[in-house]
């Protein structure tokens, strides 16, 4: 989507008066890109920004877009940096920066979404938001029903293409039911909407769903559903591993006790090596070995 920007004047401006308006993280390996190119070729685009007074009379900046670049000069140790000044209201600028980063879809599915998020709190309405973006509207209102059930799983699986947008509309109207959930996805793999690699993932996300809940975040309550045959068994085979793993070094342990009880046995009959253990204080033994040791008290 090609957005035009207000008009503005390019100016040099200090980098310790720009605020980030709306910041957001980024992979290590891509801002160690930037930090390469910048630092070969330079600044091929300029950064975004709004100016704003402040209380001693001087100027501020608010940054609209090129957090990556602004940053890349940071860490590079530049003290100013070539930004196009534009003259717009905060809100504006926050949905410019916003827009900018929706726009881009490099960012991560999760940030795509909690943008999609922060415009529908601001009150926009489903055909604004997909006009501000380049989304298409059926895209919005069905991302906007998957916020609104609060379903951060399939958010991502959506964004990220590994299920359809139709498909997870079709989980969220199952309900919890599990047989209701599966019915969807059946009707989902005849309609052709679901085939081959994305049916295995919808499953995989549906599980997921089932066991640890809708949202992604620690902590959170998770979502009541039917216990199913699967899931027993899953449950029963995973328990059955952990029990054997348990009886493993059960066994383990014991044959080291073993040795330990057979090793003092041998050395306790040694007069000089008892003689040097009673001249260090050292002449008594657990409880527990040395009625191993000595089977009769002795």
């Amino acid at each position: 989507m090609t957005r035009k920007q207000p008009l503005g004047d390019l100016r040099m401006i200090p980098i310790d008066r720009i605020e980030v308006l709306n910041p957001r993280d980024r992979n290590k390996a891509v801002f160690d890109q930037i930090v390469e190119n910048i630092k070969s070729v330079g600044l091929k685009k300029p950064i975004t920004v709004t100016p704003r007074p402040t209380d001693d009379g001087g100027e501020k900046y608010l940054l609209v877009c090129g957090e990556g670049r602004l940053k890349a000069f940071m860490a590079l140790g530049e003290t100013t940096i070539a930004a196009l000044v534009v003259d717009v209201s905060e809100e504006d600028a926050f949905i410019m920066s916003m827009v900018e980063n929706i726009a881009r879809r490099k960012s991560s599915p999760l940030e795509l979404l909690a943008g999609i998020q922060q415009l529908v709190a601001k009150g926009y309405d489903k055909k604004t938001i997909a006009k501000k973006t380049g989304l298409s509207v059926e895209y919005v209102q069905g991302i906007m029903l998957l916020i609104k059930n609060g379903e951060e799983r399939l958010m991502v699986a959506v964004e990220s293409g590994r299920i359809p947008l139709n498909a997870a509309l079709a989980i969220v109207g199952a309900g919890n039911s599990n047989e209701a959930v599966q019915a969807a996805l059946q009707e989902a793999y005849e309609s052709g909407q679901l085939r081959g690699k994305q049916l295995l993932q919808a499953r995989r996300v549906i599980e997921k769903r089932q066991t640890f809940g809708r949202t992604l975040g620690r902590g959170t309550p998770r979502v009541a559903v039917d216990i199913t045959a699967s899931s027993l068994v899953r449950t029963y085979q995973k328990e059955v591993e952990r029990q054997k793993l348990m009886v493993k070094k059960a066994g383990a342990a014991q044959q080291r006790l073993l040795f330990v009880i057979g090793a003092l046995g041998q050395l306790l009959v040694n007069e000089n090596f008892t003689n040097l253990l009673r001249a260090e204080g050292l002449d008594t033994l657990p409880t527990y070995l040395a009625e191993r040791v000595w089977p009769k008290g002795a």
